[in-house]
């Protein structure tokens, strides 16, 4: 693992069009979790060549592959949180569900792989991340020291007014 990120520009070059999703899925991450990110960069043969992990306290949260126009979601999901994914199984897609059933369930959990070429199941991978991790970020603490990293997803004006008031 490299902790040293692609620029986006060049992550921006291989997603293409996906780059509009990308954008929203980890924005929400790191608006709504505190975590680690790690780069992890393949062999330019490697099936998944660059991949970008979400993880706290030795569990991951979810990876993102960036394949060329594209990239792939890999959640894992255990026991518990597949439980709890069946109680809210109806407010999710049909076509996120047919891939949910499909997914093979191996010694460690369910492991979900979604290609993501635009927006049509971020909305649902979303609520599925609140199902594997609840979120940990405290957006606006009354001790602004507490929230870890304000700067994701504010303005520099949002967070000066947030620091003089």
């Amino acid at each position: 693992m490299n902790n040293t990120i692609y620029p986006y520009t060049k992550v921006k070059e291989r997603l293409g069009k996906s780059s509009v999703v990308w954008e929203k899925l980890i924005g929400h991450i790191r608006f709504y979790y505190e975590m680690d990110e790690m780069w992890e960069e393949g062999k330019p043969t490697y099936k998944h060549h660059s991949n970008l992990r979400f993880r706290r306290g030795g569990k991951t949260l979810i990876t993102l592959c960036i394949r060329e126009g594209y990239f792939i979601t890999v959640i894992v999901l255990g026991n518990d949180e597949r439980d709890k994914f069946e109680q809210q199984r109806k407010e999710f897609s049909k076509g996120f569900l047919k891939n949910y059933d499909a997914a093979e369930v191996l010694h460690d959990g369910k492991w979900l792989g979604f290609d993501i070429k635009d927006d049509s199941l971020i909305n649902d991978i979303i609520r599925l991340l609140a199902i594997k991790r609840k979120p940990n970020r405290k957006i606006m603490p009354k001790n602004i020291k507490e929230c870890g990293r304000l700067d994701i997803g504010l303005t520099h004006q949002e967070i000066t007014n947030i620091i003089v008031s």
